[in-house]
């Protein structure tokens, strides 16, 4: 049966500092660079606020996570375990496991795994691992990203957690690289996906593909300038979802202006509509 989730980027202006890991082509290196926000919320309170607004699970982006000492971790553990809400996913935001520089793909390989045990540490069912920024036709990216999500997925089975990716960054940009992907690691690895990741004619078609290996659906609508959703073009993306017989977590994504709460809540009331 579906359920609400929500992921921490629909409330993104309320976390607090973000704080985005970049790769430095010069130096050779991971950097942090933090981005300053006034946090109104912090993500130890945000399960039982989320539980309190009706969700059953939430997807932490990596980027929210305030520190990563265990004993912060145990204690995002404890306040999940305290408020009855699930944390599904933790959403790795970078990572280039395809990149044609060895340098960096060694490095994110290790952030990876290291982001593994942050998981598996605090909680969490999943971890999304972007495929790879390679072209969604180049086959030996495809290849190469496949047997790293492979070899990642057994060191997080060892964790207790599984390995998942997304239609996300461009060589998982098309329906079609999608199950590439997915057919070269035996449908062993599963995807998110996402509404707003797919464009043009083909949008529809295209989540068709990749819905029947969705670990999760990220419900993205098209807003207009005022945060409210495209309802017509929402209920098309939910149909299809319907029509695969889908059951799991239905994120809710809201990145439109004003009070991110309330522009949830269009979005939730539409899909409980659907469930």
């Amino acid at each position: 049966m579906s359920y609400l989730s929500v992921s921490t980027w629909s409330l993104h202006r309320l976390l607090g500092p973000l704080r985005w890991t970049v790769w430095d082509t010069e130096e050779k290196v991971q950097k942090t660079v933090t981005e300053q926000q006034t946090e109104v919320l912090t993500l130890l309170e945000l399960p039982a606020e989320a539980a309190r607004r009706g969700y059953r699970a939430i997807e932490i982006c990596h980027f929210h996570f305030p520190s990563i000492d265990p004993t912060y971790l145990n204690q995002l553990k404890n306040a999940f375990s305290a408020s009855g809400i699930g944390l599904d996913t933790l959403l790795l935001d970078y990572g280039d496991i395809t990149s044609p520089d060895e340098s960096r793909v060694v490095s994110d390989f290790a952030f990876i795994r290291k982001w593994i045990e942050i998981a598996s540490l605090c909680g969490a069912k999943k971890i999304r691992v972007i495929a790879g920024e390679a072209p969604p036709t180049d086959e030996r990216a495809i290849h190469q990203s496949a047997e790293r999500l492979l070899e990642l997925s057994v060191f997080a089975a060892s964790q207790g957690v599984e390995v998942i990716t997304e239609n996300f960054k461009s060589l998982t940009s098309t329906g079609a690289s999608c199950l590439s992907l997915l057919e070269r690691t035996d449908y062993q690895v599963r995807t998110i996906s996402d509404f707003g990741n797919f464009t043009g004619q083909q949008k529809y078609k295209e989540l068709s593909m990749t819905m029947p290996y969705s670990a999760s659906v990220h419900a993205k609508p098209q807003y207009d300038e005022h945060g409210y959703p495209d309802e017509l073009e929402f209920q098309s993306c939910l149909n299809v979802v319907k029509e695969a017989g889908y059951e799991g977590s239905i994120v809710l994504i809201y990145d439109g202006p004003g009070d991110m709460w309330e522009g949830l809540e269009r979005v939730k009331r539409l899909v409980e509509a659907y469930l």
